[in-house]
């Protein structure tokens, strides 16, 4: 019952924040917005999220005004979770969980960071086929799930030269023992660990995403599509060894602080905000980094799993070489075989 109560004040307060009368000039645009995202509510209920989308729509507005007189390099724009408000969004999607402490028993290596080895200025896994066109998590908090199979998808890749979308169902009805909690949210590492000791993962045709947790581990050995023997870690904190992993391995499992509205609207430009710390909950994969030809800015590429619609169509440019910034490197790892 705390829980539910907790909900409802939230709501409460949340109301509080807007006018009672809905902005009538935005009837269209709001109608535009439901036909292009399916979105359905009942009478009640639309109420309520037309209240929060068109606040949302708001501070998208008034921000991107500040980013035409130059206060931010990124833009904001609304996209298909514009009906949440700041702690639905968190709730639903920011799901990661940070480990505490090295735990792991066996098979753990630690990246070592070479004093002399010269990275490439640029680097882009994409364009050499490592990274499976962006996927969406949808309403259930296992961001965790989606940047383990990028990264093993990107090892696989390595290793074969076969890019398969590996299964994200199958680590969150399979890695609870391990302290992973599905769409409540899960570790990365452990992720990792359950495919080392399970021997496989499944490729996402054999065993799809559902978007719900709760169902029996249904992982298939005969149909099994990659596999890991150990994983590793990158020194905490070290934009300049993960730089250096990202250039010689591959794709790397990462998270970072997206608890802002900010990051929640990203559309394009090389994201560094105020309202970003080094606290990390949202898992992500480090596909690359590069440098903007227009202000010499380093930013890192960074695949998101909430669809095309957000973003640079999935992707975020995070500033790079700005003090660790929204914490990228702080849970840095990788599969190896």
């Amino acid at each position: 019952m705390s829980l539910i109560w907790v909900g409802i004040v939230a709501t409460m307060v949340f109301l509080g924040a807007f006018t009672i009368a809905q902005d009538h000039t935005l009837e269209d645009a709001w109608e535009a917005w439901k036909g292009a995202h399916a979105k359905e509510y009942l009478e009640d209920e639309q109420t309520f999220r037309r209240a929060v989308w068109e606040k949302n729509l708001q501070r998208i507005v008034r921000y991107n005004l500040e980013a035409s007189l130059g206060k931010h390099s990124f833009w904001l724009a609304m996209n298909h979770l514009g009906d949440l408000t700041d702690e639905e969004f968190n709730q639903m999607l920011n799901g990661f969980h940070p480990d505490p402490v090295v735990r792991h028993g066996g098979n753990l290596a630690f990246f070592q960071e070479s004093a002399s080895l010269e990275t490439p200025k640029e680097v882009d896994w994409r364009t050499k086929g490592y990274v499976t066109p962006v996927k969406n998590q949808g309403h259930c908090g296992a961001c965790w799930a989606f940047s383990a199979t990028g990264a093993l998808e990107g090892l696989l890749f390595n290793q074969t030269r076969k890019l398969v979308s590996l299964s994200e169902q199958n680590l969150i009805d399979c890695s609870g023992k391990l302290g992973n909690h599905g769409c409540h949210g899960g570790y990365i590492t452990r992720a990792f660990e359950y495919v080392r000791n399970n021997g496989g993962i499944n490729s996402e045709d054999a065993y799809p995403y559902l978007e719900k947790e709760g169902f029996n581990c249904r992982y298939n050995p005969q149909e099994r599509a990659a596999n890991c023997t150990s994983l590793v870690a990158i020194q905490r904190g070290s934009e300049a060894a993960l730089e250096q992993a990202v250039a010689t391995i591959g794709p790397v499992s990462v998270a970072v602080d997206a608890h802002n509205f900010p990051f929640h609207f990203y559309k394009s430009g090389i994201f560094s905000s105020i309202f970003c710390s080094d606290v990390v909950n949202h898992a992500m994969l480090a596909v690359g980094y590069g440098t903007s030809q227009e202000d010499g800015k380093e930013y890192w590429i960074l695949k998101n799993s909430w669809s095309e619609n957000w973003g640079e169509k999935g992707y975020m440019r995070l500033v790079k070489g700005a003090g660790n910034h929204c914490g990228v490197a702080n849970q840095a790892s990788y599969p190896t075989l």
